[in-house]
């Protein structure tokens, strides 16, 4: 699943015109003045072929072409704005590095001209970003692949800042593990099969595991849950637990990450139309997501413990199929009404979400492609989150600001409760009506908590965008990691 990650290295020297003959690419990072092209290797040249091209340094987009040197070195450009935010800048990169697609280098140079060393360092992390990104192998079940050509070396150039690359690395290692699940296809990826992927991930990085089956889950009450695995042909559903400790013992305040994982939704007996249902594997992104940040979380040696909790099942048709206006009883007691089956991953996250929080985290993330409703209210470009701590509101905005992965928090009030009341259960799992459902069925799962944690949900709206975004430049974008560890990191959403 985890391809090899390219030899980085760094280096404050310029990039002069003799070494950049030695390469067959490279990115050239700039100051919007046109002046800094005058010091720039074969800038002249460069300076009258964008002239032709009408290209400008402001414009925000790159510009290509192939140098008149032994080489041939293939170079793309393009000016940074000091006042750009970091999703602009990441998209801009996500660019330049589309730039060498179809060359498909083994090695490629980076170099950072004239800018100052704090636009330097953001532009390169940016660029490398989208490099590991874009040099990641997919899934591919063609009957003749494409022969991949590894990238194996990336040389930045003219950044003076000492430090490495570590988190920006962690972060491309759990977003592509997230993008390379979420993309397998559905017969691929069964419950039980995804279950057995991320058990073998375990033991690889030393996770403790443990898995609630049918069984288990029966035993614990867990009807929530059970309703929507009740209908597969396979009792291969449950909820897997995941744990990373510190090596060094730590009485720091522990966090739980918490995924949807339907690795197939139908819609349930309320089925689908086709034009709906086509896409629904990645129904399990928010899993995936999870699954992705406990990884960059291990590989940066996180001082604080981690739980991780992945709702795995499958959204069945069938006679055995859960059905509207059945009552059951989730983990922690609570009736619920089913009023649409295709609301299913709400139920999953009810008893997921319930356990996680029994064993007293200071802080859950929850990630799911939840509600249609949520790319109505945003479009596909940035992700829904809520949250039951009010003064997170602005740390939320800002970690998707300052992280490129944009979020736009939606309220809780109390008063949407009104619309999940029952005449026969505890709550109703939804509604009918087509209004603010990404804000009901956050209502919903916030009655299933315990032991009053902070709580953030995250509805994946961006969890697919068409042509990439940012730095991603697939469709699926498995949006959330790097979100999550500014989150963490920078924000200090934990303390």
């Amino acid at each position: 699943m985890l391809s090899e990650i390219p030899k980085i290295k760094q280096e404050s020297r310029s990039l002069s015109g003799n070494t950049l003959d030695i390469y067959s690419n490279a990115i050239i990072l700039l100051p919007r003045e046109e002046s800094a092209l005058k010091t720039l290797p074969y800038g002249g040249e460069i300076a009258q072929r964008r002239k032709r091209a009408g290209h400008k340094l402001d414009s925000g987009k790159p510009f290509a072409t192939d140098l008149p040197n032994k080489s041939g070195t293939h170079i793309a450009l393009a000016g940074i704005d000091p006042q750009g935010s970091a999703f602009e800048l990441l998209t801009l990169a996500r660019r330049l590095v589309a730039a060498h697609g179809s060359h498909k280098p083994e090695r490629i140079a980076v170099a950072c001209h004239e800018l100052n060393p704090k636009d330097a360092e953001r532009a390169v992390e940016a660029v490398l970003a989208a490099l590991l990104a874009a040099h990641f192998t997919m899934p591919d079940y063609k009957s003749k692949p494409d022969k991949p050509t590894k990238l194996r070396e990336i040389h930045i150039y003219s950044l003076a800042s000492a430090g490495g690359h570590a988190r920006t690395i962690a972060e491309a290692q759990g977003n592509n593990l997230a993008r390379y699940l979420t993309a397998l296809p559905p017969n691929e990826l069964t419950p039980g099969n995804y279950r057995r992927r991320i058990e073998k991930l375990a033991r690889e990085y030393g996770w403790k595991t443990e898995f609630l089956d049918i069984k288990k889950l029966k035993a614990r009450g867990a009807g929530s849950f059970l309703a929507v695995a009740q209908g597969s042909p396979e009792p291969d559903a449950g909820i897997l637990h995941l744990r990373y400790a510190p090596k060094k013992k730590s009485n720091k305040p522990s966090l739980a990450l918490v995924g949807k994982g339907i690795c197939f939704d139908t819609g349930g007996t309320n089925l689908k139309p086709a034009r709906h249902m086509h896409g629904m594997h990645e129904d399990m992104e928010g899993s995936a997501v999870a699954l992705g940040t406990l990884l960059a979380l291990t590989e940066l040696k996180a001082d604080f413990p981690v739980d991780c909790w992945l709702a795995l099942a499958q959204n069945h048709i069938g006679p055995k199929a859960y059905k509207q206006n059945d009552v059951v009883k989730a983990a922690n007691g609570k009736t619920i009404e089913i009023i649409h089956t295709d609301a299913e991953g709400r139920m999953v996250l009810a008893d997921t979400l319930y356990f996680a929080s029994q064993q007293k985290p200071k802080l859950i993330v929850d990630y799911a492609t939840l509600t249609g409703a949520c790319v109505g209210a945003l479009s596909t470009r940035m992700s829904g989150t809520l949250t039951n701590r009010e003064k997170l509101v602005p740390v939320l905005i800002e970690a998707g600001n300052a992280s490129g992965e944009r979020v736009w928090p939606f309220p809780l009030p109390k008063d949407y409760e009104d619309a999940l009341k029952s005449d026969i259960a505890d709550i109703k799992q939804c509604t009918l009506d087509s209004d603010a459902d990404h804000i009901l069925a956050a209502t919903f799962l916030k009655k299933f908590l315990v032991n009053d944690p902070d709580w953030v949900h995250v509805d994946l709206s961006a969890g697919n965008h068409k042509g990439g975004l940012a730095h991603i430049p697939t469709d699926i974008t498995g949006f959330g990691v790097r979100f999550t560890l500014n989150l963490l990191m920078d924000q200090k959403i934990i303390g």
